[in-house]
């Protein structure tokens, strides 16, 4: 199993899980030309697209849904809220009706080899979800876009091999920054963005042995940075209530504009 970001950030989103025989794109928030070229990167193409997972309807998870879908006929799985929200999109142009499969939060689906399992995000869009997925007992999941976690959140998250998890933004940064203030309380709010903080304090109750990589992801361009993502993380482990150290674990930042090194789950 692999799970590699092709493109992580506020500006643009999309990740790809696969197996040997199944291969699944969560979200195409940019373009279809960048999509296309991370694929190659993993010797792959959209033709080899089993599935587009989508999370929610805004424009950095969807961008480049309209022309990957239509290019190669991929099957759009999304639940009933998002896929009536992305039929309201009128930049993703006319999109085939018998393209879209509904997914259900908390209810299993099987595309071919791979086990998906949906789990509800507290967002402000029509019906956001993460999405966690499974071959065999190896499991993976890809979770942002969400203000605040609870312990659902927590049990939907345990038991992962590894992880995509939101680290948006520096609450000093964002306070102190250039948006306006309605933006700012969007963010701060509880259908917002998870905080670097919160990022970390998230991971101190999933983390068990098995964890091998945690993928940092959705950083905000103008109220983040890369190292204090990854060192307020790491600050929230090492000091948290739980038995680990932040060396521990293999902890990344997923880049907003290369690829991530693919992480193979044996």
């Amino acid at each position: 199993m692999r799970l590699c970001s092709i493109a992580s950030g506020s500006s643009g989103n999309c990740v790809y899980v696969g197996s040997q025989a199944t291969h699944l794109l969560v979200d195409v928030g940019i373009s279809g030309k960048r999509t296309e070229n991370g694929l190659k990167e993993l010797g792959l193409t959209g033709r080899d697209i089993d599935g587009i997972l989508i999370t929610h309807e805004h424009s950095d998870h969807i961008s480049g849904l309209g022309v990957m879908a239509r290019k190669y006929e991929i099957p759009i799985y999304a639940t009933q809220g998002t896929i009536d929200a992305l039929r309201r999109c009128a930049g993703l142009g006319d999109l085939d009706p018998g393209l879209f499969r509904q997914v259900f939060e908390d209810r299993k689906l099987t595309i071919k080899d791979l086990t998906i399992n949906p789990m509800r995000i507290s967002h402000d869009a029509a019906q956001p979800v993460g999405y966690r997925i499974s071959y065999g007992s190896k499991r993976v999941a890809v979770c942002t876009d969400l203000g605040i976690y609870n312990d659902y959140t927590v049990e939907c998250l345990k038991g992962m091999d590894a992880l995509l998890l939101e680290a948006n933004h520096d609450v000093n940064m964002l306070q102190v920054g250039p948006y306006p203030y309605y933006l700012k309380q969007r963010i701060l709010g509880d259908r917002g963005h998870l905080s670097n903080e919160n990022s970390g304090r998230l991971l101190c109750r999933i983390l068990h042995d098995g964890l091998r990589t945690v993928l940092l992801g959705h950083l905000s361009k103008e109220n983040n940075l890369p190292e204090l993502a990854y060192e307020s993380v790491r600050m929230e482990i090492t000091m948290g209530d739980n038995p680990y150290q932040a060396g521990d674990f293999d902890i990344r930042v997923a880049k907003r504009d290369e690829i991530s090194p693919v992480i193979q789950i044996a």
